[in-house]
């Protein structure tokens, strides 16, 4: 896919973390006639994970087509299998992604929902109470995970569909003749009418047609930027075509900024503080988020254009898990998330370049080799396709 299939005619509401995300979540659970698709990274056991499994197992109880999807090391291979056993004994039917990783090294990290091909929810959010860390620890956060999703009605919940629905069949048994034909009739074009004026985009990554749709996408933005580009990830390690597009950018004068997460890795953190001393000296503007988890993965470019997903800036997300994010074009929506994110950067620590440089040597040595042990690692499972 070189080109984004934008369809008018969808109306794309914001949800921010867990308080607006969930209530959202469950209602259209709960108001769901025939049919429920869940994708989800981590599926926990909390409180609020729990919330949502009663949800999808009194919708399988009253008749409703309820069908699964999380995945095996997200959701932890135990919880994991327990959870399918549990659902599908209740009447839900659960499927893992990829268990002992019979299929390769991919994840599938997207979160979406689909309800009786009318609604659907796309974004970053798990499974998860966003008030406990996300890293297994169970580690109270000192305010909400910061996170974003969309609820979108119109015509593109049909490709959202389409999607949710083929990645249900393929995780079954098909033949590869099968797997072609479907993938094949996934990107055929949808023709639905709308009412509403927002266009928007469903692009997924996976390791067959869609390798790099994402981050072209992205580089594709990037590319048109006019004024300003505000991303945010928790994780970043992009390859060097990415780096390449937000220094090309900020030379030549577009406003480049970066909302960074950091805390919860050192050694991502580590990978991340590799790339600032040339970031800094392009012109790019970083800000660390230390409030609390930073989990989103959005990003504003312009007046008018945006997105919301799955996918980080680093070699997983970009050559390796499955991911779904919606790119769109209308300059309210952009203007919602901006304001949003601008109050990210007011909350975040701007990273200074007389700072990085005033850091001991060992730790940039530490930030070398960090970023070197990652490259050859992703160099390995991408192929050779990370740089």
């Amino acid at each position: 896919m070189s080109k984004l299939l934008f369809i008018e005619g969808n109306d794309v509401e914001l949800l921010h973390s867990g308080a607006q995300f969930f209530p959202a979540l469950i209602s259209a659970i709960a108001q769901a006639q025939h049919e429920v698709y869940l994708e989800s990274y981590i599926f926990a056991t909390d409180q609020t994970a729990q919330s949502v499994q009663a949800a999808l197992i009194q919708a399988a109880g009253r008749g409703v087509q309820v069908r699964v999807v999380i995945d095996w090391i997200g959701s932890d291979r135990n919880v994991a299998l327990d959870l399918t056993q549990s659902f599908n004994e209740q009447g839900v039917a659960c499927r893992c992604f990829n268990p002992w990783f019979k299929r390769g090294l991919a994840r599938t990290h997207r979160k979406i929902l689909v309800v009786d091909q009318q609604v659907a929810i796309v974004g970053g959010l798990n499974i998860i109470d966003d008030n406990i860390a996300d890293d297994g620890s169970g580690h109270a956060l000192p305010f909400p995970r910061w996170d974003f999703a969309v609820r979108v009605t119109g015509p593109l919940v049909a490709n959202i569909h389409q999607e949710v629905a083929a990645q249900w069949r393929k995780l079954g048994k098909l033949g590869l003749r099968t797997r072609l034909a479907l993938m094949k009739h996934l990107h055929a074009d949808a023709k639905v009418a709308g009412k509403q004026i927002t266009a928007a985009a469903l692009v997924v990554r996976d390791n067959l047609r869609n390798r790099v749709t994402i981050q072209r996408a992205y580089l594709q933005a990037l590319g048109m930027a006019r004024s300003r580009a505000i991303l945010v990830t928790p994780y970043f390690a992009p390859g060097r075509k990415f780096r390449r597009a937000l220094f090309s950018a900020a030379t030549r004068g577009v406003d480049v900024v970066l909302l960074l997460g950091v805390g919860q890795f050192a050694l991502q953190d580590a990978v991340a503080q590799s790339f600032y001393p040339k970031l800094l000296a392009a012109g790019v503007r970083i800000v660390e988020y230390r409030k609390t988890q930073l989990h989103a993965k959005v990003a504003v470019i312009d007046e008018d254009w945006a997105t919301v997903g799955s996918s980080n800036f680093d070699g997983l997300s970009l050559f390796v898990n499955h991911e779904a994010n919606i790119v769109i074009r209308d300059k309210n929506f952009a203007a919602s998330l901006a304001e949003k994110l601008e109050q990210g950067l007011a909350d975040g620590v701007e990273v200074l370049a007389a700072d990085v440089h005033k850091k001991a040597w060992y730790r940039h040595v530490w930030h070398g080799v960090a970023y070197l042990v990652y490259r050859g690692l992703m160099r390995i499972v991408t192929f050779g396709h990370y740089g």
